[in-house]
């Protein structure tokens, strides 16, 4: 166990959309909890990417910013180093394209990724993939139930050695034709879900720090598992929760 767990939130001001950084404020808050010092350090565009931390985050973005910050970590192969000296990724929507074979930009052609999952994400003619996602996680993880919601017009396709995050039950996911969210491989996890993920799904949030320090204490998260009920049973029976939205709505307007 370091003394301090460094967690990276690499370029939020590029791949920091959807507010995907608060993935790495919910790892450092359980770090803390258990009495662990933890701290976050902001990487931002331009700056060399830290070789000592254990824990690697990014998030989601628009396409300019997906393929600048590609050509930063194409750069150097300190992430992939990291990894292979037993750090942990994270990557979100964008974030887990860039770490992939390749990814469709904004210009219509294919950018390099990292190649640290086996998968391929382009573009079709569909409309974007935006909604609440259930999930439920390969057997292998032990996982609960995962939720979080997705806006995104990539098509992520899984290769021949590539192990899913899990099968969707509610969304779209990766949305190439065979049910599959996410992607997972050994200490690097991707996935389509914003909320942000970890704040939604705490023992992703444990199994991510877990798989750098080893085994932790668990914690008593009633108020979070109630939140995930509501979240779940929402995501499945959306239309039993719209009277309770448009009031919610009525509400907020009369007092505007």
């Amino acid at each position: 166990m370091p003394e301090r767990v460094a967690i990276a939130l690499l370029y939020p001001e590029l791949l920091g959309t959807y507010g995907d950084g608060g993935n790495a404020a919910v790892l450092a808050q359980r770090l803390r909890w258990r009495n662990i010092a933890a701290e976050i350090v902001d990487v931002h565009a331009g700056e060399p990417i830290p070789r000592s931390c254990q824990i690697y985050v990014m998030g989601g973005g628009e396409d300019a910013p997906q393929a600048l910050a590609a050509r930063e970590l194409r750069s150097g192969s300190i992430l992939a180093d990291a990894v292979d000296g037993g750090a942990a990724v994270l990557a979100v929507c964008a974030g887990l394209q860039v770490l992939g074979q390749r990814f469709a930009g904004e210009d219509g052609k294919t950018h390099d990724g990292l190649g640290l999952l086996d998968c391929e994400t382009h573009r079709d003619d569909g409309p974007r993939r935006v909604g609440e996602v259930v999930v439920t996680p390969e057997p292998e993880l032990g996982l609960s139930e995962l939720t979080g919601y997705e806006n995104h017009g990539g098509v992520t396709t899984l290769g021949p050695t590539a192990t899913p995050l899990g099968k969707v039950v509610v969304g779209n996911g990766n949305a190439g034709g065979d049910g599959t969210e996410g992607i997972v491989n050994g200490r690097v996890v991707g996935t389509y879900l914003h909320g942000p993920v970890l704040a939604r799904n705490p023992e992703l949030a444990d199994h991510l720090l877990t798989s750098v320090l080893g085994p932790l204490e668990p914690l008593d998260d009633p108020e979070v598992e109630s939140l995930r009920k509501e979240r779940l049973h929402a995501a499945r029976h959306p239309h039993m929760h719209m009277p309770q939205l448009r009031s919610g709505w009525r509400r907020l307007l009369r007092g505007s």
